[in-house]
């Protein structure tokens, strides 16, 4: 134990009989009176790595270490899982993924732990990248291992927006409170697990540092298929990024997927509607459906946001507004909303369509307006060509999402928006259109100067020809005189 904390280390083996034994010898004895705990999991070695492991135990009097067989292999990663369930189950603080094979140092254990220990790291990775004790290729990584390392951290780095120079050692160490954050259920039982972690801790905000460590390739087996592998750290690479922007629902992502994601690019809804609220400050601004508060983290703090929907309250929840209810909104409002001081902008962006009652909402939604207050309503057009081509040809294509999303109860052309608005003794004080979203479904490297282009001139095509090629209203609605 540590500044009173528990540390575990933790050695995933899988045929290591002539490795093992030294990896827990060359343990420094400080790091041993450190540390409370070391587990070896042996995934179901079909030699007698678990044997000679026992009796080394014995031998060695080791009396902090402890040896479990796995009856069935279950892979590298689901290995790790089991390992890290043990310790968190046992109360540790901070585990350290160590391997049988040799291929880590166990000399700099502490270098590991510390930055967990001391609380300035929930995820401490070492690399082989940096150049402390020589660099990779000195410590005698082959060329083309260094290469296709390189372009995949390379790779990965751009695609998640981090600055690692490694993301493919499997020496590490976390914060037993940081993996409980982590679903790691869900994850891969083959090598790539490493990465998946690191994409779902980098997600969790967890704060990840990377610490040199010496590379050493010796005469161990190697179990990792190269091409495999490197085509499952693309895939679960694009995955990720696929379902944080609602385009999959992946498996092992599933936790991070948004049925309807921010729309940040020029003239959308989002961005139109961001723009005008930024414009002031000190408004009261009821943000109704508003999910788990993505949308109004782009909302100033300076304004007074209030966040009303039918999901738990959560984190991001609790950082994006000052108050939040929870209610079913096909029942309209709920009363302690009602009771409050009136809103400067009450917003209704893409819900109105998912309700029983749209009658209900929106005359609730008036009714907490101050005076010269503005309800900024966003609804589909379902008279947008694209609907069109499809009814020309039979066709009516219901989706999870856009304009024509599975969850739509309501159906809206601008002539019958206009006519809502009408009949609840609201005036169109502006209408705003967005284009057809092309660019939402353009490769990544599309997205920038081509992307916008057409963006621009769907955009353009929308102003001219709402009815037909508007893709959502967006309309600043006021009260009647």
């Amino acid at each position: 134990m540590k500044n009173n904390k528990k540390i575990g280390i933790l050695i995933v083996a899988y045929n290591a009989v002539n490795t093992l034994t030294k990896v827990l010898d060359r343990i420094p004895q400080k790091v041993y009176e450190e540390i409370d705990e070391i587990a070896v999991f042996d995934d179901s070695s079909k030699d007698n790595t678990y044997m000679i492991t026992l009796g080394y135990k014995q031998v060695r009097n080791a009396k902090k270490l402890n040896i479990y067989f796995n009856e069935k292999n279950l892979g590298y990663g689901g290995n790790q899982k089991k390992g890290f369930k043990y310790f968190i189950d046992k109360g540790f603080d901070a585990v350290v993924l160590l391997h049988g094979d040799g291929q880590y140092a166990p000399e700099i254990l502490d270098n590991m732990y510390n930055p967990i220990i001391e609380g300035s790291a929930d995820v401490v990775l070492g690399s082989r990248m940096m150049k402390k004790f020589g660099g990779a290729l000195k410590g005698g990584m082959p060329l083309y291992k260094f290469i296709g390392n390189k372009i995949l951290s390379t790779y990965q780095n751009i695609r998640l927006n981090m600055n690692l120079t490694e993301f493919h050692s499997g020496y590490r160490a976390y914060s037993t409170e940081g993996l409980k954050k982590i679903n790691l259920d869900n994850c891969s039982d083959d090598f790539h697990f490493d990465t998946q972690i690191i994409i779902k801790a980098n997600h969790n905000n967890l704060r990840i540092t990377e610490v040199p460590i010496p590379t050493y390739y010796g005469d161990e087996i190697c179990y990792v298929n190269g091409m495999k592998y490197a085509r499952n750290i693309f895939h679960t690479t694009n995955e990720y990024i696929k379902t944080v922007n609602g385009r999959i629902k992946s498996d092992v992502y599933s936790e991070f997927y948004t049925a309807y994601p921010l729309k940040l690019y020029p003239y959308s809804s989002h961005s139109i509607v961001i723009k005008k609220l930024n414009s002031k400050k000190n408004q009261r601004i009821l943000d109704v459906g508003c999910g788990d508060g993505l949308f109004a983290n782009y909302i100033s703090d300076d304004n007074h946001k209030v966040g009303v929907d039918f999901i738990p309250r959560s984190e991001n929840i609790d950082k994006s507004f000052k108050e939040y209810y929870r209610y079913d909104l096909n029942d309209g409002l709920p009363e302690e909303i009602k009771q409050k001081e009136k809103f400067d902008y009450v917003l209704l962006l893409d819900i109105v369509e998912h309700l029983l009652d749209q009658d209900k909402i929106i005359d609730d939604a008036a009714s907490v307006l101050k005076p010269d207050g503005r309800i900024i309503l966003s609804l589909p057009n379902i008279a947008n060509i694209y609907v069109r081509l499809n009814l020309l040809i039979g066709r009516f294509p219901y989706a999870d999402k856009g304009i024509l999303d599975r969850t739509h109860l309501h159906f809206y052309t601008l002539k019958i928006i206009k006519e809502l608005v009408k009949k609840h003794n609201l005036e169109i004080e502006k209408i705003n259109v967005s284009p057809i979203p092309v660019i939402e479904v353009l490769p990544g490297f599309f997205k920038n100067y081509p992307g916008r282009f057409l963006n621009l001139v769907l955009y353009v095509k929308a102003l001219i020809m709402k009815r037909l090629f508007g893709y959502q209203f967006i309309l600043t609605l006021k009260k009647s005189t």
